[in-house]
């Protein structure tokens, strides 16, 4: 029994930790506290490096450190010890888990952000060079930053076409550097005069940037240097296009995987196969409301309806305000008829939401019987039989 809870307790704490906006609003404040931190800490290292600001201030700052310690200490060993809930480790045993989320790279910046700083209090001698580790905290941002993480992803999913840009330049340069020591390596002895040297300013030429500390003077050399600016271009072009075309990749599969997770919480569709899931989430729009929005205004066309994936939404009516929260829907009764909204609907909270458009809803219960009936079942229940009047899809009587 205490095994148990135990165990729950720890799928909890991964929920909070790793699943952030999705696993519900603990996880939400909790990445936002920790990006606040880790924010304080880098202008924390950045002033204190200024001697007038360091010294008046340096109190603030020590105990800026040490509380950060501490949090970043405890997030570290929470993340090792919730390492076993992650899906693609639970078939592992608890310690080899643990193992592959240490050897991870996220698990590998989590804990430099601390270990240097542990060694820096126990062991003796000045190892203030150590702080220079506290700059590490700002890649923990990534863990954060869905775009970050999408970067990264695919600057390491690309690494191999990224070193052969690399090797291709180098070769550029090299190639490119030999000419130019050819043709100037008399006129110019002291910066062309051998290859090695040359090698600079073939870099500098074919990265763009061309500092003009090494110009050619004659005519041969001129002319080398005009078509390596040229291939410079090209050369630069290259890694630019590979990973332009890998993350616009990325960010629809990333999408793809949001949408997905978001139509398995909502009840309608949870007992769907994959190829339904799949059918559906073409048909689908992921929508995101912040907390004070309207989502549909008394009076407009209706022209979809809304599935909420995570968040709550309120309804303002005459006489009431009912709420609707995960797994409710709203919307469907308006669309059904074609008729117009009679009442506006305001996220109460930061809220996930799926967009289901007219035409799309109907083809859907056409095509699957089961989720027509549910939706029909549902709107009766809300109105009635025979109630829906063609003044608006959200009444009083349809809450009722």
């Amino acid at each position: 029994m205490a095994r148990h809870g135990l165990s729950e307790l720890r799928r909890r704490i991964y929920l909070v930790l790793e699943q952030g906006p999705v696993g519900g609003g603990i996880g939400i404040a909790v990445d936002r506290l920790l990006i606040a931190l880790i924010v304080i800490n880098l202008f924390a290292v950045t002033l204190e490096s200024v001697p007038a600001i360091g010294t008046r201030y340096s109190l603030a700052f020590d105990l800026i450190e040490i509380f950060s310690l501490f949090v970043f200490t405890v997030e570290y060993g929470l993340r090792l010890w919730c390492a076993v809930e992650h899906g693609p480790l639970r078939h592992l045993a608890a310690w080899r888990a643990r193992l592959i989320y240490a050897r991870s790279a996220a698990g590998i910046i989590d804990l430099l952000a601390v270990l240097p700083f542990w060694f820096a209090m126990v062991l003796p001698g000045d190892l203030r060079l150590l702080l220079v580790f506290r700059i590490v905290r700002f890649f923990k941002i990534a863990r954060y930053s869905p775009a970050m993480r999408s970067l990264l992803d695919v600057l390491y999913r690309e690494r191999r076409a990224l070193f052969g840009c690399l090797v291709i330049t180098l070769g550029s340069s090299l190639v490119a550097a030999a000419l130019m020591h050819l043709a100037e390596g008399k006129v110019q002895p002291d910066k062309l005069g051998t290859i090695p040297d040359a090698m600079w300013w073939a870099i500098v030429t074919v990265g763009t940037i061309g500092y003009g500390d090494v110009v050619p003077v004659t005519a041969l050399g001129k002319l080398i240097a005009t078509a390596t600016i040229f291939l410079g271009l090209i050369m630069m072009a290259l890694p630019i296009g590979i990973i332009a075309t890998a993350f616009s990749e990325q960010i629809r599969r990333r999408d793809f995987i949001v949408t997905w997770g978001m139509i398995a919480r909502v009840p309608l569709f949870s007992e769907l196969d994959a190829g339904e899931i799949s059918d559906i989430m073409q048909l689908l729009r992921a929508q995101v409301a912040e907390a004070g929005q309207v989502i549909v205004r008394a009076g407009d066309t209706a022209h979809s309806m809304y599935f909420i994936a995570a968040g709550e939404v309120e309804i303002v009516l005459k006489k009431e305000r009912p709420r609707l929260g995960v797994g409710q829907f709203f919307g469907e009764v308006a669309v059904l008829r074609r008729t117009r909204r009679s009442a506006t609907v305001i996220a109460l909270t930061r809220t996930n939401l799926l967009a289901l458009s007219a035409p799309d809803l109907h083809a859907l219960m056409e095509r699957d019987p089961r989720i027509a009936k549910h939706i029909r079942d549902v709107a009766e229940k809300r109105v009635g039989r025979g109630a829906i009047t063609p003044k608006g899809d959200i009444v009083t009587e349809e809450i009722e």
